[in-house]
């Protein structure tokens, strides 16, 4: 496939550092990289490195909790207070509003309205926090801190009357697996889908900053410097995106889920139904989106940026055909590496699947 080794060294010279890539279908496997795993190197990136998959993670964590659900640990249509009644969660917020985005929470990362107006979060890395999410990026936040910081704040709107991605969903959700279980998030995601799929590249960094051997570099520029912001701590965004996997894990796992193998057919089903975002030909399900390409065809989707990190996540809604992709780039607080990252997706789609539409 040598178009898609064009593709992807075509994506290193759009700005990114390196792009590794793998593509199984009915004829096989392919996987290769371009670019360097390090600034200024000549080694190319890992085809499997470990990397910081962002918010992938919350296919993954929407996983977990529909398999509490298999396990009948949980209702999709319980009232998250009915399990966390600690936080004092609106009663008319169910699971399933968490996992589809419909709650109407606060994002703890910050929200950005219709007409422009900007309510701030924590410091993250973009916009005018960035310089202090650098200077503190080894900080430890709890998931108990960033959901009473998301609480305490206006709803965007009442729940379930409209659609609004927000990472404080995602953190719940990790909070509603530990409550109903008695155990941590990763010895479910270990007992549940790591362990069982054999992901030996996947796993819960918690507070710890450290990134395992073989792995691409991240980076953030501020001002005139570039840091290597590989080691950090990736707590502030707990389960909205602080997952370490690797391009093998990701195909395994998102081919297993959609393949049948770790939930039951009504489940599955749940998960990819498809609900409006507003987002032209992108529509959202239980922790995936359901993307609808130019030829009419759907696929099963979710993406993650990292802070100098990116992951592609992609598949037909059989499992069968899969892209998964991760990027090494120069990050900065006015996020200038977006439309290169957008460029870059629709590219990599296109050659495996067919243009998406719009």
């Amino acid at each position: 496939m040598s178009q898609l080794q064009t593709a992807i060294e075509e994506i290193v010279e759009s700005g990114f550092v390196g792009v590794s890539l793998r593509v199984h279908d009915e004829q096989g496997e392919w996987v290769g990289s371009a670019g360097a795993a390090e600034l200024g190197g000549t080694e190319k990136p890992p085809v499997d490195g470990y990397h910081r998959i962002g918010s992938n993670t919350k296919t993954f964590t929407a996983t977990l909790v529909l398999q509490l659900v298999a396990e009948g640990r949980l209702g999709l249509d319980d009232p998250v207070g009915k399990h966390l009644s600690e936080f004092g969660v609106d009663q008319r917020i169910t699971v399933r509003m968490l996992l589809q985005h419909t709650s109407g929470l606060f994002n703890f990362t910050g929200e950005v309205y219709p007409d422009g107006t900007i309510a701030p979060g924590i410091a993250i890395p973009y916009g005018p926090t960035g310089q202090q999410w650098l200077d503190n990026r080894f900080r430890t936040y709890r998931p108990e801190e960033l959901v009473r910081l998301a609480l305490g704040e206006p709803a965007r709107f009442e729940p379930g009357a409209g659609w609004s991605y927000s990472n404080t969903n995602y953190v719940l959700a990790r909070l509603l697996v530990e409550k109903v279980t008695g155990r941590s998030y990763a010895q479910e995601l270990q007992r549940l889908i790591v362990g069982p799929l054999g992901l030996a590249g996947t796993l819960v960094p918690d507070a710890s900053p450290e990134l395992p051997a073989p792995h691409a570099h991240a980076y953030y520029r501020h001002g005139d410097t570039i840091v290597d912001v590989t080691r950090q701590n990736p707590s502030w965004i707990s389960t909205g995106g602080d997952m370490i996997s690797t391009n093998r894990d990701l195909h395994t796992f998102i081919s297993a889920l959609l393949g049948g193998r770790l939930l039951p057919a009504e489940l599955l089903t749940e998960m990819c139904r498809p609900l409006p975002t507003g987002i032209p030909d992108m529509e959202y399900g239980l922790g995936v989106f359901v993307v609808t390409t130019d030829s009419g065809g759907t696929l099963i989707s979710h993406n993650g940026a990292a802070v100098g990190h990116a992951a592609l996540m992609y598949s037909t809604p059989d499992g069968r055909k899969t892209l998964t992709a991760t990027l090494n780039c120069v990050d900065d607080a006015t996020l200038s590496i977006g439309p290169a990252f957008q460029k870059a997706q629709q590219r990599l789609v296109g050659e495996v699947f067919g243009r998406v539409s719009g």
